[in-house]
């Protein structure tokens, strides 16, 4: 591939994309603004940066064909100058603006005619005060929050000590069934395509992804009614690259939007081993206007995010590595991150197997024995 591709940000999303960009010998510029980023080592050429930055992001871009995000904060006034000299910049710098602001997701999502659960605009913590009538609801911040940060659940009046004093929203809080994700993609000639459902499971501590499954227990007009709704969201956005779409299932089987990312996902780990196509060699495919893959799964999955264990910091310390590596069905993906932390994403575990029961009970011992302490 002779089209430079540059990636803003050099975390495990962008090192994944590498490993898949190997393959169809593309050249990976990446700009992050940490020298000991996970993409630092691997890229062809890897530059340090800040990516809310208009002069880093732009003259980085120049550098590049086709422009693309690992994460949504960064610079879109650069993005659209760069698009405007006739660089490829997906997913389209309007795209990402909308998706980095929850308030106007959650408005798009309304205007167009998607199912999401209802809301308040509020502009500070008094604003949230005064509709206190609305609890139990999910506090959320408009902007920057990321892997968890950002939302604060209000159940009662007890919990309004805890809410943003900034521009958010209060989200209603819904009766769950369960938390599914669909991945889709579209590249520019309008082609798209979606990965099958998942299930997601959140650690109770860290509203982070602990478990996926793939495919989801789920009925199968609730799946086929999800992957419509996916392909619907990145048609009406007229998006090209990757969209994660999350997604509840309320108790009386209504499907709701959450949240999306506009970009590769923690929701898609799985498809690396359990799918045909991956989400990382997918994303490539769409942004490069090539045809897309076949998304079908090839086997169960189930997906474990390896996090820092509570209570440590420093130099990581793998426990447990050699037991679960000794299992048939095992893969291990380190992020080649030098330093844990409570929580932080360190890597991520595959697990593979023909029947789901014996899935489940591999993934819950993977996640028993590997510890990742300091």
């Amino acid at each position: 591939m002779k089209e430079k591709l540059g990636i803003l940000g050099g975390g495990q999303l962008g090192r994944m994309l590498i490993q898949s960009a190997i393959d169809f010998n593309m050249e990976v510029h990446i700009l992050d603004p940490s020298k000991d980023a996970p993409c630092a080592a691997l890229a062809h050429h890897f530059e340090c940066g800040d990516l809310k930055d208009f002069d880093s992001v732009y003259n980085f871009g120049k550098r590049c064909d086709i422009i693309t995000i690992e994460i949504e904060k960064v610079n879109t006034a650069a993005l659209k100058k760069l698009r405007d000299e006739g660089k490829k910049v997906y997913p389209q710098p309007e795209i990402i603006e909308l998706i980095q602001d929850k308030r106007l997701q959650k408005q798009f999502y309304v205007e167009n005619g998607l199912p999401t659960a209802d809301f308040i605009l509020v502009e500070n913590k008094q604003d949230v005060l005064n509709n206190s009538s609305f609890l139990p609801a999910a506090n959320k911040l408009g902007k920057d929050g990321y892997d968890g940060r950002g939302v604060q659940l209000l159940r009662s009046e007890g919990d309004l000590a805890k809410a943003f004093d900034a521009p958010g929203l209060l989200e209603k809080l819904v009766d769950i069934d369960k938390e599914i994700a669909v991945i889709v993609a579209r590249n520019a000639k309008g082609e798209t395509k979606a990965f099958p459902v998942v299930e997601m499971v959140f650690h109770p501590e860290a509203n982070l992804v602990e478990f996926l499954f793939s495919p989801a227990q789920v009925d199968k007009t609730i799946a086929k009614e999800a992957e419509e709704l996916a392909l619907k969201l990145i048609e009406k956005l007229d998006m090209v690259g990757l969209l994660a779409v999350e997604m509840f299932i309320d108790k009386n089987g209504i499907l709701l939007i959450n949240e999306v990312a506009p970009r590769p996902h923690n929701s898609g780990h799985q498809s690396i081993e359990g799918n045909i196509t991956s989400q990382f060699e997918q994303h490539l495919r769409a942004i490069y206007n090539l045809p897309l893959g076949d998304t079908a799964i090839r086997v169960p999955a189930a997906m474990i995010n390896l996090l820092g264990e509570e209570g440590y910091s420093g130099s990581p310390i793998y426990e447990g590595l050699d037991e679960i590596l000794s299992m048939s069905g095992v893969h291990l993906h380190l992020y080649g991150k030098n330093s844990t932390q409570s929580f932080r994403k360190m890597g991520h575990v595959t697990v593979t197997d023909t029947d789901v029961e014996k899935l489940k009970e591999k993934a819950m011992l993977v996640k028993n024995i590997f510890r990742i302490t300091s």
